[in-house]
């Protein structure tokens, strides 16, 4: 029997994967992958070498009807008008632009305080953008990133004719669109997205489905003035925002994909990674996933949309029409890695000697903002080590600190999101970090409740195939494909731990 395949394909911060799929049953077919330069700003063009270096690992698409492209939230890319890339994209983990996240803030809650609102400008100014986009400005926002190309790269601003992310960007090109002579029509108008990307460049409300380019309009006027900022705002080619279920008005490139496919293959909409990964895991109401990756992200499936005044849970859309309260931390498995580099050891190791400590590492607390941290949002912060005495300074301790560290940070995000309201019922732990058995070993503990542990797997790209199926299929709910459990992790709570952290962190 012929079998109906689609394609999903992860463009992450690390590595582009591209699994070719059976539609009905989400069995995987065929499978490539290739790296991405690291670094926090990229030149797209890498990203396209590498989708197409991983689709010939995969070995061709040519027998593909659909695909979808699932890719890391928050890039910038700026177009001008040929459709070529102005300036290398800013990632979602580069935090350059973090005098520009507090200045939004405060420009936002200038205005003198309304019924109900703080009188302190800074906490006006957060409840202001979560009330108007759903989130808060912090460094990793696209809206933060066009702010600080206005102010420091004006000439760059003034070229551009289009604002979109990396899956927009990708899914552009994979259907034919690319940089073109002057003169000739680049199609900028081709490009499109989907709420839940589009939800986190904080210049678009999921709720309404609105873009709002008087966000966009206000982060331009360093560079342009305020009328020229004004119209160049509502001139821009921002991605066609489609629903859940809808089909791109343009197809895959015969060249890429779908060559041996009557009518050729058709594009689903994609979509963020953190909401293609809740697809790809089948979540609903009441789940909430743990996946520690390069970052570390809680992110939970609500019917309605959430609004954190505060502004540390970000508002997003997910990919079925649904919300996705988020909580993300800069710093992830890396945590891992500086602890098995300060101890000279593998992960295995690093986890034998945490198991040999006790809860608490016998008060040495590890708050683990390497990197800054985003939530909560610490942009300028460096990791800390405190309660070390001569007595308690050992290596079992140390290593169950930095362990005991990140899955703290992520009972942070936790917490956060329960706050709002949101039910949790069930977590999900994935990414490269839930390989470790210090992890999975101890979360349970560190979290206060029973972890579900599904098999390690590419959930970016298993939920872009899903979503590829479901607009092939024209169905209103997508595949039930199965999904792998390969246990239950329990433990006795430690509440003393977290007690402890937080304490530490202030």
């Amino acid at each position: 029997m012929t079998r109906t395949l689609v394609t999903g394909v992860d463009t992450s911060t690390q590595s582009c994967k591209v699994r070719v799929t059976d539609a009905e049953t989400g069995e995987m077919v065929r499978f490539g992958q290739a790296k991405h330069p690291n670094g926090t700003s990229v030149d797209p063009k890498y990203w396209w070498d590498a989708f197409l270096e991983a689709s010939q690992q995969a070995g061709g698409l040519d027998d593909v009807e659909a695909l979808a492209v699932g890719g890391q939230q928050h890039g910038m890319v700026i177009l001008d008008q040929q459709g070529s890339v102005i300036r290398d994209a800013m990632l979602w983990n580069d935090v350059s632009s973090a005098p520009q996240a507090a200045a939004l803030i405060e420009k936002m809650g200038e205005a003198p305080a309304e019924e109900g609102e703080p009188e302190d400008v800074i906490a006006r100014g957060k409840q202001r953008w979560v009330k108007a986009v759903g989130s808060s400005p912090v460094a990793s926002f696209t809206l933060t990133k066009v702010a600080w190309v206005a102010e420091n790269e004006p000439e760059n601003a003034k070229k551009i004719a289009a604002i979109c992310l990396p899956h927009d960007w990708l899914s552009w090109r994979i259907a034919g669109y690319g940089p073109v002579v002057e003169g000739e029509d680049a199609h900028l108008e081709e490009l499109f997205t989907d709420r839940s990307d589009a939800s986190g460049t904080i210049y678009y409300d999921a709720a309404s489905n609105e873009y709002r380019r008087d966000l966009i309009a206000m982060v331009l006027e360093p560079a342009e003035g305020a009328e020229a900022a004004r119209k160049h705002a509502d001139a821009i080619m921002l991605p066609t925002v489609l629903g859940p279920r809808d089909v791109a008005a343009v197809k895959v490139s015969p060249k890429i994909a779908g060559k041996n496919v009557e009518g050729g293959c058709i594009i689903a909409p994609g979509g963020g990674d953190n909401a293609m990964a809740s697809l790809g895991l089948g979540m609903s109401v009441g789940d909430i996933s743990v996946s520690l990756g390069t970052s570390g992200v809680a992110a939970a499936i609500s019917e309605n949309p959430t609004y954190d005044l505060t502004g540390a849970v970000s508002g997003f859309a997910d990919c079925t029409g649904h919300y996705l309260p988020l909580a993300c931390t800069i710093n992830g498995s890396c945590i891992l890695d500086a602890g098995r580099a300060a101890l000279g050891v593998d992960y295995e190791e690093l986890a034998q000697l945490a198991f040999a400590s006790e809860p608490g590492a016998g008060g040495i607390t590890l708050v683990p903002y390497f990197d800054g941290e985003r939530t909560p949002n610490r942009p300028d912060a460096t990791a800390t080590l405190s309660g070390m005495t001569l007595a308690n300074t050992t290596r079992e301790n140390m290593a169950r600190a930095f362990v005991e560290g990140l899955l703290c940070s992520q009972r942070d995000c936790l917490e956060l999101i329960r706050s709002l309201g949101a039910e949790i019922s069930r977590i999900l732990l994935i990414g490269g970090g839930a390989k470790s058995e210090a992890i999975r070993t101890l979360a349970p503990s560190v979290f206060g409740m029973d972890v579900t542990r599904p098999t390690t797997d590419e959930y970016v790209a298993i939920g872009a195939a899903r979503q590829a199926a479901w607009v092939l299929s024209g169905e209103t709910e997508p595949p039930a494909w199965q999904l792998t459990i390969d246990g239950v992790e329990t433990g006795e709570p430690t509440e003393a731990v977290y007690k402890a952290y937080v304490k530490a962190r202030g």
